[in-house]
């Protein structure tokens, strides 16, 4: 199970990344382009969701297409999932308490490449020897 603390460490871990608080949640942004964050459902992902709405923390993350994110929640529906809210939107929600931390870390790390200038994101790969 991947913690908050987790989330914060990978997230601030990566170049350029700042925290901020909005309506009270924490989110992460690279050069101000959000990235992660903290995304409790809503009334209307709850009806939407019904008996399968999770009741645990949830994370928001930026993926590379729509193409991605049906990948993911079609590979991992206990982990990843989405709502109405996000159609046709690159992003997917993740089931904190069900993915593990070097997941976690993966894809914290793709939404911020993602969202990282793209001079930025070569750098970093570069550094890695990726």
């Amino acid at each position: 199970m991947a913690t908050w603390d987790e989330v914060r460490s990978f997230a601030l871990g990566l170049p350029e990344t700042s925290e901020r608080i909005s309506r009270e949640l924490p989110q992460w942004r690279v050069k101000d382009k959000l990235f992660v964050w903290e995304r409790p459902l809503r009334g209307p992902d709850r009806e939407a969701l019904g008996d399968a709405a999770p009741d645990g923390p949830i994370l928001g993350l930026r993926v590379a297409d729509v193409g991605v994110k049906e990948a993911l929640v079609a590979a991992d529906p206990d982990v990843y999932f989405t709502t109405p809210h996000f159609d046709g939107y690159p992003a997917v929600l993740v089931r904190l308490d069900r993915i593990g931390s070097a997941e976690l870390k993966e894809v914290i790390t793709e939404a911020w490449l993602v969202q990282a200038p793209k001079r930025l994101a070569a750098h970093f790969l570069g550094t890695r020897g990726s």
